[in-house]
């Protein structure tokens, strides 16, 4: 069994569409591990995400994943990174397949409805960040 993080992002909490996502993870197979409802700071927005730090939209990123609530989730399954990146479909909603979370709930490449773990160290690390007891 395989674990991934899956972040629901500020846009999709504040539209209220994270029950759906929920649901819609535990209908697909996914065991959630670990669920927390919070709001990042700078500080862990920059440290999460430093892998982009050079990056030109690394500042944009930070202030939109503080700027609201954000829900973090340690998930298991056989294949879970690519099952779940599967389900979250491609970066760009226009670009998505249809029925994927970001096709359905997400505005754009930036505001995406979703984060996901993209390699088992990823993923190693990531739910480590937020779930260190599940480590």
């Amino acid at each position: 069994m395989e674990k991934t993080l899956a972040i629901i992002k500020p846009d999709a909490v504040k539209a209220k569409n994270s029950g759906k996502i929920i649901d819609r993870i535990e209908q697909e197979g996914f065991e959630i591990l670990g669920m927390k409802k919070i709001h990042l700071t700078k500080e862990q927005a920059e440290k999460f995400y430093a892998i982009h730090k050079e990056r030109p939209f690394f500042e944009s990123l930070v202030e939109f994943m503080t700027s609201g609530h954000v829900i973090v989730m340690a998930l298991q399954k056989d294949n879970a990174i690519k099952a779940w990146r599967d389900l979250m479909g491609a970066t760009d909603p226009n670009e998505a397949k249809e029925n994927t979370l970001r096709k359905l709930y997400g505005s754009n490449k930036g505001e995406n409805a979703t984060h996901g773990s993209d390699a088992l160290e990823t993923a190693a690390t990531e739910v480590k960040f937020f779930f260190p007891e599940l480590a």
